[in-house]
């Protein structure tokens, strides 16, 4: 692997591995988590990649192979030990980064890929939520061997779950079926159905100092930004991308990090102010 630094770039590079999540420790800032897949998740095996950043660069502290891609990665929000990830055998993997095995516990009951988790942030419940290819979204709680709930109600791939970062037992969903979903987990159908784009949305993020804002990006190359208390027409649109857009992270009121893909394929990174 190799690595650079220098000014406010820092980057590594694992041969033979394709990123497709990189999440940020909740507890220790210079730690991160990603998951990477061989083959760019078709075929091939996934890693869980721990890093830490110092003065002289990024390193990798540890990493823990999986058998099949890791799609995505979520920090537990009481444990600065616990990551879970999920994979394109359709299972979640709790890991405990500290030590080197293999995982703590295995969640198997997604039928296809699974694409996205996310663990609970309001530390009111310690929950975990998935999003499949199946056209499921399944809530977990960790200490248990099975699933809590299961929701139906998108016609295609999931490709994105994600809390809110302000309300307990609330999160939302995008898929690709065009539409942004809001949910509550104490009931089967969702509270809120926008047809967000006129293409697959691929991402989704709350605003974390607006619980009525949230942020879609999309195959059309678009990001939209929706108030939950109207919704006819987004807040705002934003273009100027070639590609689709893979991953939305909104990092402050008016700023979003966002990766974009293509066919070939390759990324890019932006930053909208």
């Amino acid at each position: 692997m190799a690595t650079s630094g220098g000014g406010s770039l820092r980057a590594i590079r694992i041969p033979g591995r394709h990123g497709y999540a990189v999440e940020f420790s909740p507890y220790k800032p210079s730690t991160l988590a990603c998951a990477v897949s061989q083959n760019f998740g078709i075929s091939g095996c996934g890693t869980l990649v721990v890093l830490e950043q110092n003065e002289g660069g990024i390193a990798v502290r540890r990493s823990f192979e999986w058998t099949d891609a890791l799609f995505d990665v979520a920090w537990s929000e009481n444990s600065e030990n616990i990551v879970v990830t999920s994979s394109g055998d359709g299972s979640l993997q709790l890991w405990d980064i500290t030590k080197p095995q293999g995982p703590l516990q295995v969640f198997k009951e997604h039928t296809q890929e699974v694409y996205s988790v996310d663990w609970s942030q309001t530390r009111g419940e310690q929950l975990i939520v998935s999003g499949s290819w199946d056209h499921t979204i399944k809530l977990w709680d960790p200490s248990c061997g099975k699933s809590l709930s299961t929701f139906t109600g998108h016609e295609n791939i999931i490709y994105s779950t994600i809390w809110s970062p302000h309300l307990p037992g609330c999160f939302a969903s995008a898929s690709g079926d065009h539409c942004l979903r809001i949910w509550d987990m104490k009931t089967p159908v969702s509270k809120l159905v926008i047809p967000a784009h006129q293409a697959e949305i691929l991402s989704c993020d709350w605003c974390k100092y607006d619980q009525n804002l949230l942020v879609t990006g999309a195959v059309d190359c678009s990001l939209k930004g929706w108030d939950l208390r109207t919704v006819r027409q987004p807040v705002f649109e934003l273009q100027g991308h070639n590609y689709a857009i893979r991953r939305v992270k909104v990092v402050g009121l008016f700023q979003i990090f966002l990766i974009t893909r293509n066919n070939e394929p390759s990324h890019g990174i932006c930053l909208w102010p």
